[in-house]
């Protein structure tokens, strides 16, 4: 392997005269020359093995989070039709708990975390003013740590050997079954490779958080200050410093559960151990949640105002809410603890602090809808999906409000409840406000427009499928229907069955997405104007979309052909449709 890696080296100085990379003003990246002369990036493949710019690595964490997104949703699919029926019907126990475990994984460390990454790549730099992060080259290793993070969570599935599954300890890795005691299938490889995995992945979070930090604090262009910083800034900034705290904590535990299972030692596999290891895990494992939600929270803040056709209410108290949420998220982390045991005492003040959580997220939720209010509402497919957002983080955030009550929580602690919340936060709030700036800048990262009525059948599907699949896992809760079950009793097959018809319906609407996105990227109409969402009459043009504008423009200088296009819901005659 270290041979592999030199060679690597040795070919990448052989492409690229590294040393000569400057970025340009416009955040763009050109090959400097000692004369002063410079030429375009490299084409082909070898641009983006070897680029720096922060705008095409936006693109490529963009890319790999989709792939990781639909890898994820296939595997979910076979579950949910699987659970279609109370046996085991299409496939087995184990790879059951096989998919249960590697879906969680992918959709929050392969895909929550990299899809923010895409958008905060691509447009801090442009928002703030900044020519490229402040550590390019440690941008791009951020990244190119992700793709074998992947292969090696994944290894089990594909690895087609007898000599290595994959791991099935659930995405909560819980010690002992983890650790390889027993009489398991746990002392297996597969979870070995999906520890390492998941080290390479939070070692790119926290190089990848460091850069965000050193890039917002040294490169604002001289007018961007504090006090007129972006929202979305503010969010990816204490996004984080969460990372910066949370993750090295969980790396330190998966080297200690690591040791255990391959040196012999007994940091969880001895007395006390499988407590230890949920303290710490869920010491990173709540402000994950927070460092998952806080961006998409940033999306809907600036996005939603664009399309109410006035400025954020309560800008100043949004910024404080995110704040105060970054540090209260550090003293929650028990509330998933409270059916172990610990000191009544203890569960107590969790209980207090997961209760005072909920009133900032409370104050963005207020301060969203006074935007709309009495606002010039249109309601394009980036607006929609931000009203879904804001409908269903009510829906999450006050079941999940319950859960930090120690007698309800004592009640619906491990069942299906926890899934429908979890999941009306993590698919109905945090995936709805990434689809909104997937669909709010379209046109900047790929100069066309996709087709308005395709967005709004995805919007519509996904709002339905997603209530429909999440309430009825509540309900299945509320019955006392234990999660992480391959088979349960014939009382539940008909919610399960709703449930299933739910995430079909969300399939459908994956589907129209993934065609609308790339037909549109291929084939859809070219982008003529710097302003396709008609901001200014408002006064709610923005940095990025300025940016744009003189692209646009060199373009046009440079002899490029355009043509007229039709935004989507542009102007109050477009919303009849809507």
């Amino acid at each position: 392997m270290g041979v592999f890696l030199v060679a690597v080296a040795a070919w990448l100085t052989r492409v690229e005269n590294w040393r000569s990379y400057t970025p340009l003003a416009s955040g763009g990246g050109a090959y400097g020359q000692e004369s002063g002369h410079a030429h375009e990036k490299p084409g082909g493949l070898i641009r983006w093995f070897t680029t720096v710019d922060h705008k095409d690595i936006g693109m490529l964490y963009g890319l790999y989070g989709v792939i990781a997104f639909l890898v994820g949703g296939a595997m979910v699919m076979i579950m949910r039709v699987e659970l279609a029926d109370p046996g085991m019907t299409l496939i087995s126990n184990t790879f059951y708990n096989s998919l249960l475990t590697s879906h969680g994984i992918t959709m929050l460390f392969l895909f929550g975390t990299p899809i923010i990454a895409a958008f905060s790549n691509y447009f801090i730099p442009l928002v703030i003013g900044a020519d490229d992060m402040a550590f390019p080259r440690i941008n791009a290793i951020a990244f190119w740590l992700l793709p074998p993070a992947a292969l090696l969570i994944w290894a089990g599935f594909l690895i087609p050997t007898g000599d290595i599954i994959p791991a099935q300890t659930a995405w909560t890795m819980y010690t002992p079954l983890s650790a390889g005691v027993g009489n398991g299938n746990q002392a297996n490889a597969g979870v070995d490779l999906m520890l390492l995995g998941l080290h390479l992945s939070g070692v790119s979070a926290t190089m990848g958080s460091i850069n965000f930090i050193a890039t917002i604090f040294t490169e604002r262009a001289e007018e961007v200050t504090w006090a007129n910083l972006d929202i979305f800034s503010w969010t990816i900034l204490t996004q984080s410093g969460l990372i910066l705290f949370a993750f090295p904590l969980l790396g330190s535990a998966m080297v200690m559960l690591l040791a255990d299972r391959n040196f012999g030692t007994v940091f969880f596999a001895g007395e006390g151990g499988a407590i230890l290891w949920q303290h710490l895990f869920w010491f990173f494992g709540h402000p994950e949640v927070y460092i998952l939600v806080l961006p998409p929270m940033g999306i809907v803040s600036y996005v939603l105002p664009r399309f109410s056709g006035r400025r954020l209410f309560g800008f100043k108290f949004v910024v404080y809410s995110t704040l105060a949420i970054g540090v209260l998220s550090f003293g929650v982390w028990a509330h998933h603890m409270f059916a172990t045991g610990i000191d009544p005492r203890l569960r107590a003040s969790f209980m207090a602090v997961s209760m005072a959580i909920a009133i900032p997220s409370a104050v963005k939720t207020f301060n969203w809808i006074t935007t709309m209010w009495n606002g010039r509402i249109r309601l394009t497919t980036p607006m929609l999906f931000c009203i879904g957002f804001v409908s269903n983080f009510i829906i999450g955030g006050v079941t999940g409000v319950f859960l930090a009550s120690i007698p309800i929580d004592l009640v619906l602690h491990d069942t299906y409840y926890v899934v429908g919340h979890f999941h009306y936060i993590v698919m109905g709030a945090i995936a709805f406000a990434g689809f909104a700036g997937l669909y709010y800048w379209y046109p900047i990262f790929t100069g066309r427009m996709y087709q308005r009525k395709l967005g709004k059948w995805h919007f519509w599907l996904w709002m339905v499928g997603t209530n429909i699949t999440f309430f009825a896992m509540i309900l299945l809760g509320y019955g006392g229907m234990p999660r992480r079950y391959a088979t349960y009793l014939p009382q539940f097959i008909t919610l399960h069955q709703i449930a299933t018809l739910g995430a079909l319906l969300l399939l459908v609407g994956g589907f129209i997405w993934l065609y609308n996105f790339v037909i549109s990227w291929l084939e859809g109409p070219v982008i003529e104007s710097g302003d396709p969402w008609n901001l200014k009459e408002d006064g709610l043009y923005t940095a990025e979309w300025e940016w744009f504008d003189r692209k646009l423009q060199t373009k046009i200088t440079d002899g490029g052909e355009q043509q007229d296009v039709a935004t989507d819901g542009g102007h109050e005659s477009d919303e009849s449709d809507s």
